[in-house]
């Protein structure tokens, strides 16, 4: 190609090689500057003028050794050196390792990253568009004119890169790329940018590469050697842009974040804060499940580092940090992953499996190793770089099963006609054993809602952990039944424990529980016949609170339960904190606080939830009574925790209970005791067992149980490791 041609095609914005053109060759420096008057090439033997070769901005010049550029526009001149003089900043291992899937550090070489390069500081810039014919980066300090920088094109990879000198962390940018066929594409924001402009913008932001000072290697080294089976595990679910608002709506920043949910968390006895995604997202109303920057914290909350800080605090707080993660599927805007170089490329090139009807939104191609090695290390990059403590990986069942939550006609099975989506499955146990690898200690939860084998299975998809979703159907069923009726729906509090070690299981009751018109967990309970009668309402949340926590899983309840919300959720306002002012709502905090301190405290309560041998019914089939009693152990010896679950508003006096040990047992919790709003009654003397066989156990002893109550019963006395189990 001439020099004219050349600059013609760099004037259209349609040359795709410009290294190997602009810059320094065989003695000659060209560049091209869109809106010159004239310029010259600043060398130390003095500026050498660089002649006009193209109307549009095209320079060029006999130039020896080292230079710098100066510009001459109509309002004054610059100086600045020249991008196309500097060489690569990505190397041949770098295509290697992404092409071949591989790469767990894809974050820390793609994207936009502050560095010296060459003895000269600027920003350097690299991105995946194996299929486009030109690709540049553009922003304000170029006027958005994407002729300006085109990147360099690493033929191996598919990768585009280029330095940018003088350039510092805050700038926006985008990248603005042909097409392989030809047409320009909308302008994308960065897939691996980690900052973004605050919605409406849509530019990615230069993000500082400055160490962060964390202070909590203990708490890490102590994470890696961190058994979820064995400890207790309490989750607080917050969406962090509604947990609190400013009063005139604004979002708290991460910071003000740390200052009051740290403390509030842990002073209720959580083990984990769990945020819903905090991955930059275009629509607030999609509380971050559609993410468009996988790498970059929301800007509605202040700068990324923020986060850190926030995370930060409560690992010296005590609590971990697991973040929301969405693999499952990305939005279509223009300006995401969707045709990111002109045709699919993140997402599956077979509609039918590169696209979710009901959400009307794209699906990863999990198959390419490429794609893989992106959302690989994603994960990895929170983990890392922001000391997370584990992923809940949103919508597993939408990715490994291709007809699931998809009408006919949207999906096509395998050649055997199967419906695993085996490349989904191959992915997420790919994922489950990088994070082993490289960041022991750390959860990963599936939010699974079928009935697939080994999810949580080495044999299976290798997770840790899996949200039990049988569970909170059947039993936020239950519980919304009038009490007459339940009696003739008794299995749905007993068929979970048919499968409740399955699997390694968390017990929700999530946001998705109280959205979408289903009111909050308080409204929806019954009142009878007996219309605004609260009292019944509060007595069966906290029942219903205490059954979660005596049931085999760990735990996981969203923001506004703790303190018995009466409004549905709503992510335009804070949570309705004026409650707090009233009795029962303060009743309801310190159950809350009270079950997290007997989870932590009692191992009969945590210790063997993934084992069955934790678990023994006392009395399972008392249908007519709706009354449930069972015993948890902790696996080692030691004391057991009775639990008995009154679902009815009757108070049952002098109820035949059998127990696994004669003596004296004691209230440990009664969910109708008056500091948390209940009237007092029950078993303040203690209980005294005797031996007399009932039912399936070798003693048994009368107790009271007052209506819509728990109680928790534990041995006065208790010789560790003996033959305990009846």
């Amino acid at each position: 190609m001439s020099e004219a041609a050349a600059f013609a095609a760099l004037a259209e914005g349609r040359h795709g090689d410009p290294f190997a053109f602009l810059g320094p060759h065989d003695g000659r420096v060209r560049a091209f500057l869109p809106g010159a008057t004239h310029a010259e090439a600043l060398t130390t033997a003095g500026p050498v003028p660089l002649h006009r070769c193209h109307a549009d901005g095209g320079f060029a010049g006999a130039v020896i050794g080292s230079y710098r550029l100066r510009a001459h526009w109509p309002d004054g001149p610059q100086e600045f050196d020249d991008p196309y003089r500097f060489g690569p900043t990505l190397g041949p291992l770098d295509d290697h390792l992404l092409v071949e899937g591989t790469h767990l550090r894809l974050h820390e070489r793609l994207g936009a990253h502050p560095v010296t390069h060459e003895g000269v500081q600027g920003v350097r810039f690299a991105v995946w568009a194996p299929n486009a014919r030109r690709v540049s980066v553009v922003g304000p300090f170029n006027l958005w004119d994407g002729r300006r920088h085109p990147l360099r094109k690493r033929v191996d990879s598919g990768l585009w890169e280029i330095f940018l000198p003088g350039l510092r962390a805050g700038e926006p940018y985008m990248f603005e790329i042909l097409g392989g066929d030809g047409k320009l594409g909308p302008r994308k924001a960065d897939p691996y940018g980690r900052a973004a402009e605050l919605r409406p913008g849509r530019a990615s932001v230069v993000a500082e590469d400055v160490a962060f000072p964390w202070d909590d290697a203990a708490w890490m080294e102590a994470r890696a050697r961190f058994d979820h089976r064995a400890e207790p595990l309490s989750i607080y679910e917050v969406h962090p842009s509604s947990w609190r608002r400013h009063w005139d709506g604004r979002f708290w920043s991460w910071d003000e974040l740390a200052e009051a949910l740290i403390p509030y968390a842990a002073d209720l006895g959580f083990t984990h804060i769990q945020l819903m995604p905090v991955m930059e997202h275009p629509l607030d109303a999609s509380w971050g499940y559609q993410p468009i920057g996988l790498h970059a914290p929301t800007a509605r909350l202040g700068d990324p580092t923020g986060l850190k800080r926030l995370v930060a605090a409560a690992h010296r707080a005590g609590l971990g940090v697991i973040l929301d993660w969405v693999p499952a599927h990305f939005p279509k805007d223009a300006h995401g992953l969707a045709w990111f170089d002109g045709g699919p490329l993140y997402e599956h090139p077979d509609p039918r499996r590169g696209g979710h009807p009901e959400w009307g939104t794209a699906i990863f191609d999990f198959g390419r190793r490429e794609v893989s090695a992106f959302l690989i290390s994603n994960a990895l990059y929170w983990l890392r770089e922001f000391h997370a403590d584990g992923l809940r990986v949103d919508a597993v069942s939408h990715m490994v099963w291709l007809d699931h939550g998809r009408p006919d006609g949207f999906w096509a099975p395998n050649e055997d006609g199967s419906t695993e989506n085996r490349e989904a499955v191959g992915f997420l146990r790919r994922i489950n054993e990088a994070v082993r690898q490289e960041a022991p200690g750390a959860l990963m939860i599936a939010e699974e809602a079928t009935s697939r084998d080994g999810v949580t299975r080495p044999h299976g998809l290798n997770f840790h952990l899996k949200w039990n979703m049988g569970w909170m159907n059947d039993t936020l069923r239950y519980a919304k039944r009038d009490p007459v009726h339940r009696r003739w729906h008794h299995n749905e509090v007993t068929f979970g424990l048919a499968y409740a070690w399955n699997e390694d299981f968390v017990l929700p009751l999530s946001h998705d529980e109280v959205v979408h018109g289903k009111g909050s967990l308080l409204g929806r309970l019954p009142v009878g016949d007996r219309p605004g009668d609260d009292w019944r309402r509060f007595a069966q949340l906290r029942l219903l609170y205490a059954h979660q926590w005596a049931h085999p899983g760990k735990k996981l309840l969203f923001m506004g339960g703790e303190f018995a919300q009466w409004r549905e959720w709503s992510e335009e306002r804070e949570l309705d904190w004026w409650l707090l002012q009233y009795a029962p709502h303060q009743g309801m905090l310190a159950l809350v606080r009270e079950l997290n301190r007997l989870h932590r405290e009692h191992p009969a309560l945590h210790a063997a939830d993934h084992a069955s041998e934790g678990f023994q019914w006392i009395e399972p089939d008392d249908a007519a009574a709706s009354t449930f009693a069972w015993l948890r152990w902790d696996g080692r010896g030691g004391p057991p925790v009775a639990v008995v679950a009154n679902f009815t508003p009757e108070l049952r006096e002098g109820y035949l209970l059998g127990l696994p040990r004669a003596g004296t047992w004691t209230e440990m919790l009664n969910t109708d005791a008056r500091d948390w709003g209940g009237s007092g009654s029950g078993n303040p003397s203690g209980i005294l067992a005797v031996e007399a066989p009932t039912g399936r156990m070798p003693a048994s002893t009368r107790v009271t149980i007052p209506p819509f109550a728990v109680l928790y019963l534990t041995p006065e006395s208790w010789e560790t490791n003996e033959d305990a189990r009846a």
